[in-house]
């Protein structure tokens, strides 16, 4: 799958068709192409590109329920396949509130967001160093030098 960001669209001239077809051409018939949209004009114009999922990016629930639903009754009118996912500024709390019928994926990264992190270091030590009893020098002088 390739997901095409504002910067991509950038890079196309601001054409979103044009990403969507490049992306397509790049990465064959087995690559789904998915849009990430700031506005219903975004994701109208990136569905008929050929883009198989868009993201509506930032929207609040309520605007996210209306523009899923028009985009879903207008445009499989017209024949186009496609998701929708939502995205940006959901958490546990307000997940809830973006969940409707016309929405098929829904992601988030305050699961992670704000989880601390483990400092380490994974080195590999030749069993000839461990052999000739340098593995323990090699170590020391790392720590050393990691605490300068």
């Amino acid at each position: 799958m390739t997901m095409l960001k504002d910067n991509h669209i950038w890079a196309c001239g601001g054409r979103i068709s044009e990403a969507v077809q490049a992306s397509k051409a790049a990465g064959g018939f087995a690559v789904k192409v998915e849009v990430e949209c700031q506005s219903e004009g975004e994701a109208e114009e990136a569905v008929r590109a050929g883009a198989d999922v868009v993201m509506l990016d930032n929207f609040s629930p309520g605007e996210c329920r209306e523009v899923a639903g028009r985009l879903k009754r207008k445009l499989r009118a017209e024949g186009f396949a496609f998701l929708i996912e939502v995205s940006g500024g959901l958490t546990r709390e307000n997940v809830g509130e973006y969940v409707c019928e016309d929405v098929d994926v829904i992601s988030t990264s305050s699961v992670h967001q704000g989880c601390p992190t483990v400092d380490f270091s994974l080195k590999v030590i030749p069993e000839s160093l461990k052999r000739a009893g340098k593995a323990e020098a090699a170590s020391e002088k790392e720590q050393g030098a990691a605490a300068v």
